[in-house]
């Protein structure tokens, strides 16, 4: 029995170091020999080299000069990156109906001359609670309020839009999209920070 014992333990020792040490070291030397930026969090800077965020983790913006992302349910204020989650509200819940509602009129209020009823996703949360992207049409449904708050043409600001939607992965995988955060760096580095 003692024996078995021993080979038990050796057996677990082996598995231990070599799944939980030598081959995440290895995937994480190979990643930052192969993709340096996305292995270290393809993380976004500034017109000063000063780090802003990460393009893959959603972030709160509020001011009227700047794109908005759909709303999070990531930690008790929303796009915390160390509480990804989604809200798990279902369609009876009353609390989801409330702040829909709450949402709808927030947003119809602050974009008046926005086209069309709220798209969806400005007032639904994604599964992680972090999603960095919207759709192009969620994205366009904002233009006028970005134009009207930095007083530019709505049409400078929609080129700026065009030239940042990422199209499907590989040419078929998801849907054409939008990042928030770098969207919001390019009106910035177009038109300068609004103060």
């Amino acid at each position: 029995m003692r024996r078995h014992i021993i080979i038990g333990l050796r057996v677990t020792a082996v598995t231990l170091v070599l799944t939980g040490i030598v081959y995440p070291c290895l995937v994480t030397a190979v990643a930052q020999v192969l993709f340096p930026r996305q292995a270290s969090g393809s993380l976004v800077t500034d017109e000063s080299a000063r780090v802003v965020g990460s393009a893959l983790i959603g972030q709160r913006f509020d001011k009227p000069w700047y794109f908005q992302p759909r709303p999070s349910a990531a930690g008790e204020k929303g796009w915390d990156a160390t509480a990804s989650s989604g809200s798990n509200l279902g369609p009876t819940s009353r609390k989801l109906r409330d702040r829909v509602r709450a949402d709808i009129e927030r947003l119809r209020k602050g974009n008046p001359d926005a086209a069309g009823p709220v798209p969806d996703e400005l007032v639904t949360t994604s599964a992680s609670g972090l999603d960095p992207h919207l759709s192009p049409a969620a994205a366009l449904w904002q233009v006028p309020r970005v134009a009207r708050a930095r007083a530019i043409a709505p049409e400078r600001v929609l080129a700026i839009l065009e030239s940042m939607i990422e199209g499907r992965d590989l040419g078929l995988l998801g849907e054409p999209r939008v990042n928030v955060l770098l969207l919001n760096l390019a009106l910035d580095r177009h038109f300068g920070r609004v103060r």
